[in-house]
Protein backbone atom coordinates (compact mmCIF):
# COMPACT_ATOMS: atom_id res chain seq x y z
CA UNK A 1 0.00 0.00 0.00
CA UNK A 2 1.02 3.61 -0.48
CA UNK A 3 0.51 5.91 2.50
CA UNK A 4 0.71 9.68 2.70
CA UNK A 5 1.32 11.38 6.06
CA UNK A 6 0.01 14.94 5.94
CA UNK A 7 2.27 17.49 7.64
CA UNK A 8 0.74 20.69 9.02
CA UNK A 9 2.70 23.50 10.71
CA UNK A 10 2.76 22.22 14.30
CA UNK A 11 2.40 18.49 13.56
CA UNK A 12 4.55 16.51 15.98
CA UNK A 13 3.54 12.91 15.36
CA UNK A 14 4.16 12.88 11.62
CA UNK A 15 7.57 11.23 11.99
CA UNK A 16 6.14 8.64 14.40
CA UNK A 17 3.49 7.63 11.85
CA UNK A 18 5.99 7.64 8.99
CA UNK A 19 8.38 5.42 10.97
CA UNK A 20 5.72 2.86 11.91
CA UNK A 21 4.35 2.65 8.37
CA UNK A 22 7.78 2.24 6.78
CA UNK A 23 9.86 0.41 9.38
CA UNK A 24 7.26 -1.65 11.27
CA UNK A 25 4.63 -2.31 8.60
CA UNK A 26 7.04 -2.28 5.65
CA UNK A 27 4.77 -0.12 3.50
CA UNK A 28 5.54 2.67 1.05
CA UNK A 29 5.02 6.11 2.60
CA UNK A 30 5.59 9.80 1.81
CA UNK A 31 5.18 13.04 3.68
CA UNK A 32 2.48 15.27 2.17
CA UNK A 33 2.92 19.00 2.87
CA UNK A 34 -0.22 20.85 3.95
CA UNK A 35 0.11 23.17 0.94
CA UNK A 36 -0.14 20.31 -1.53
CA UNK A 37 -3.32 19.92 -3.58
CA UNK A 38 -2.43 16.59 -5.20
CA UNK A 39 -2.86 13.31 -3.30
CA UNK A 40 -3.15 11.07 -6.32
CA UNK A 41 -1.44 7.70 -6.04
CA UNK A 42 -2.09 7.15 -2.34
CA UNK A 43 -4.23 4.40 -0.84
CA UNK A 44 -4.41 5.88 2.65
CA UNK A 45 -3.86 9.36 4.04
CA UNK A 46 -2.83 9.88 7.67
CA UNK A 47 -3.60 13.11 9.53
CA UNK A 48 -1.23 12.86 12.52
CA UNK A 49 -1.34 14.29 15.99
CA UNK A 50 0.21 17.57 17.07
CA UNK A 51 -0.82 21.17 17.42
CA UNK A 52 -1.60 22.32 13.90
CA UNK A 53 -1.13 26.08 13.66
CA UNK A 54 -0.50 26.09 17.40
CA UNK A 55 -4.18 25.48 18.16
CA UNK A 56 -4.37 29.26 18.52
CA UNK A 57 -7.98 29.53 17.35
CA UNK A 58 -9.50 26.12 18.08
CA UNK A 59 -8.05 22.67 17.58
CA UNK A 60 -8.15 21.87 13.87
CA UNK A 61 -10.05 25.03 12.98
CA UNK A 62 -7.21 26.59 10.98
CA UNK A 63 -5.81 23.36 9.53
CA UNK A 64 -9.25 22.62 8.16
CA UNK A 65 -8.62 25.41 5.60
CA UNK A 66 -5.19 24.20 4.51
CA UNK A 67 -5.02 23.60 0.73
CA UNK A 68 -4.49 19.88 1.23
CA UNK A 69 -7.84 19.44 2.97
CA UNK A 70 -9.82 20.00 -0.21
CA UNK A 71 -7.84 17.13 -1.74
CA UNK A 72 -8.39 15.02 1.39
CA UNK A 73 -12.15 15.60 1.18
CA UNK A 74 -12.22 14.57 -2.48
CA UNK A 75 -10.00 11.58 -1.73
CA UNK A 76 -12.36 10.40 1.05
CA UNK A 77 -15.46 11.00 -1.08
CA UNK A 78 -13.95 8.73 -3.74
CA UNK A 79 -13.52 5.94 -1.18
CA UNK A 80 -9.90 6.56 -0.17
CA UNK A 81 -8.87 5.56 3.34
CA UNK A 82 -8.22 8.37 5.82
CA UNK A 83 -7.19 8.09 9.46
CA UNK A 84 -7.06 11.13 11.73
CA UNK A 85 -5.20 10.62 15.00
CA UNK A 86 -5.70 13.05 17.93
CA UNK A 87 -5.23 16.46 16.26
CA UNK A 88 -5.96 14.70 12.98
CA UNK A 89 -9.31 13.57 14.41
CA UNK A 90 -10.04 17.14 15.45
CA UNK A 91 -9.25 18.35 11.92
CA UNK A 92 -11.59 15.75 10.40
CA UNK A 93 -14.39 17.00 12.66
CA UNK A 94 -13.77 20.62 11.75
CA UNK A 95 -13.74 19.69 8.06
CA UNK A 96 -17.08 17.90 8.37
CA UNK A 97 -15.64 14.56 7.30
CA UNK A 98 -16.83 13.11 10.61
CA UNK A 99 -19.79 14.16 12.80
CA UNK A 100 -19.52 15.87 16.17
CA UNK A 101 -17.11 18.28 17.85
CA UNK A 102 -14.32 18.37 20.42
CA UNK A 103 -14.36 20.26 23.71
CA UNK A 104 -11.79 20.74 26.47
CA UNK A 105 -11.18 17.73 28.69
CA UNK A 106 -13.52 17.78 31.65
CA UNK A 107 -10.60 18.24 34.04
CA UNK A 108 -9.31 21.16 31.94
CA UNK A 109 -5.88 19.52 31.94
CA UNK A 110 -3.68 17.93 29.30
CA UNK A 111 -3.82 14.16 29.73
CA UNK A 112 -0.94 11.94 28.60
CA UNK A 113 -1.03 8.26 29.57
CA UNK A 114 -2.00 4.80 28.44
CA UNK A 115 -5.72 4.10 28.36
CA UNK A 116 -7.83 1.06 27.55
CA UNK A 117 -10.26 1.19 24.65
CA UNK A 118 -12.86 -1.42 23.79
CA UNK A 119 -13.50 -2.44 20.18
CA UNK A 120 -17.19 -1.89 19.45
CA UNK A 121 -17.37 -3.23 15.90
CA UNK A 122 -15.27 -5.34 13.56
CA UNK A 123 -17.19 -4.37 10.42
CA UNK A 124 -14.81 -1.53 9.54
CA UNK A 125 -11.58 -1.64 7.52
CA UNK A 126 -9.79 -0.54 10.70
CA UNK A 127 -10.98 -3.27 13.08
CA UNK A 128 -11.59 -6.39 11.00
CA UNK A 129 -8.61 -8.13 12.65
CA UNK A 130 -9.99 -7.54 16.15
CA UNK A 131 -12.83 -9.08 18.14
CA UNK A 132 -15.91 -7.24 19.38
CA UNK A 133 -15.25 -6.42 23.02
CA UNK A 134 -11.47 -6.76 22.67
CA UNK A 135 -9.61 -4.23 24.83
CA UNK A 136 -6.56 -2.42 23.46
CA UNK A 137 -3.98 -0.54 25.51
CA UNK A 138 -3.04 2.61 23.59
CA UNK A 139 -1.77 6.01 24.86
CA UNK A 140 -3.52 9.36 24.64
CA UNK A 141 -2.00 12.86 24.72
CA UNK A 142 -4.51 15.69 24.39
CA UNK A 143 -6.14 18.70 25.98
CA UNK A 144 -9.29 18.78 23.82
CA UNK A 145 -10.49 15.20 23.50
CA UNK A 146 -13.97 15.56 24.95
CA UNK A 147 -16.01 14.28 21.99
CA UNK A 148 -19.60 15.49 21.86
CA UNK A 149 -22.44 14.86 19.43
CA UNK A 150 -26.22 15.47 19.74
CA UNK A 151 -28.17 12.50 21.17
CA UNK A 152 -30.20 11.85 18.03
CA UNK A 153 -27.07 11.90 15.88
CA UNK A 154 -25.32 9.56 18.31
CA UNK A 155 -28.16 7.06 18.18
CA UNK A 156 -27.95 7.09 14.39
CA UNK A 157 -24.18 6.60 14.57
CA UNK A 158 -24.56 3.62 16.86
CA UNK A 159 -27.21 2.12 14.61
CA UNK A 160 -24.88 2.44 11.63
CA UNK A 161 -21.89 1.01 13.50
CA UNK A 162 -19.92 4.26 13.40
CA UNK A 163 -18.85 4.11 17.05
CA UNK A 164 -15.62 2.14 16.76
CA UNK A 165 -13.80 2.53 20.11
CA UNK A 166 -14.89 3.39 23.64
CA UNK A 167 -12.78 4.06 26.73
CA UNK A 168 -13.09 1.17 29.17
CA UNK A 169 -11.52 -0.71 32.04
CA UNK A 170 -8.90 -3.37 31.22
CA UNK A 171 -11.74 -5.88 31.53
CA UNK A 172 -13.92 -3.99 29.03
CA UNK A 173 -16.32 -2.22 31.38
CA UNK A 174 -17.50 1.06 29.86
CA UNK A 175 -18.23 3.41 32.76
CA UNK A 176 -17.71 7.19 33.16
CA UNK A 177 -14.79 6.68 35.56
CA UNK A 178 -12.78 5.05 32.78
CA UNK A 179 -13.20 8.00 30.42
CA UNK A 180 -10.18 10.35 30.63
CA UNK A 181 -11.77 13.39 28.99
CA UNK A 182 -15.58 13.37 29.41
CA UNK A 183 -16.40 12.14 25.90
CA UNK A 184 -20.03 11.34 25.16
CA UNK A 185 -20.61 7.69 26.16
CA UNK A 186 -16.83 7.14 26.51
CA UNK A 187 -16.29 7.46 22.75
CA UNK A 188 -12.62 7.19 21.76
CA UNK A 189 -12.98 6.71 18.01
CA UNK A 190 -15.58 6.91 15.24
CA UNK A 191 -15.77 6.29 11.52
CA UNK A 192 -17.71 7.70 8.59
CA UNK A 193 -20.89 6.05 7.36
CA UNK A 194 -18.92 4.35 4.60
CA UNK A 195 -16.25 3.24 7.08
CA UNK A 196 -13.29 4.53 5.08
CA UNK A 197 -12.61 7.53 7.35
CA UNK A 198 -11.54 6.88 10.95
CA UNK A 199 -10.95 9.41 13.69
CA UNK A 200 -9.51 8.36 17.04
CA UNK A 201 -7.95 10.22 19.97
CA UNK A 202 -5.56 7.44 21.15
CA UNK A 203 -2.29 7.13 19.23
CA UNK A 204 -1.92 3.71 17.55
CA UNK A 205 1.48 4.72 16.18
CA UNK A 206 2.73 5.03 19.77
CA UNK A 207 1.63 1.47 20.52
CA UNK A 208 3.03 -0.40 17.53
CA UNK A 209 6.12 -1.90 19.12
CA UNK A 210 6.30 -3.96 22.32
CA UNK A 211 9.36 -1.98 23.43
CA UNK A 212 7.11 1.07 23.81
CA UNK A 213 4.83 -0.69 26.26
CA UNK A 214 2.18 -2.02 23.88
CA UNK A 215 1.82 -3.24 20.32
CA UNK A 216 -1.99 -3.12 20.40
CA UNK A 217 -2.01 -0.26 17.89
CA UNK A 218 -1.01 -2.77 15.23
CA UNK A 219 -4.60 -4.04 15.31
CA UNK A 220 -5.68 -0.85 13.51
CA UNK A 221 -2.83 -0.82 10.97
CA UNK A 222 -2.95 -4.55 10.25
CA UNK A 223 -6.72 -4.51 9.89
CA UNK A 224 -6.44 -1.92 7.13
CA UNK A 225 -3.66 -3.85 5.39
CA UNK A 226 -5.71 -7.06 5.56
CA UNK A 227 -8.79 -5.28 4.27
CA UNK A 228 -6.83 -3.96 1.31
CA UNK A 229 -5.06 -7.25 0.66
CA UNK A 230 -1.62 -5.78 1.36
CA UNK A 231 1.24 -7.95 2.53
CA UNK A 232 3.25 -7.05 5.65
Amino acid sequence: MKFGVVVFPGSNCDHDCHYVIREVLGQDVDYVWHGSTDVRGYDCLVLPGGFSYGDYLRTGAVARFSPVMKAVEEFAAAGGYVIGICNGFQILLEAGLLPGAMMRNTGLKFVCRFVDIRVETTSTPWTNSAKVGEVLSIPIAHNEGNYQVPPDALEEMKRRGQVVFRYSSPEGSVLPEFCPNGSNENIAGICSREGNVLGMMPHPERASEAELGSSDGLVIWNSLLAHCGASV
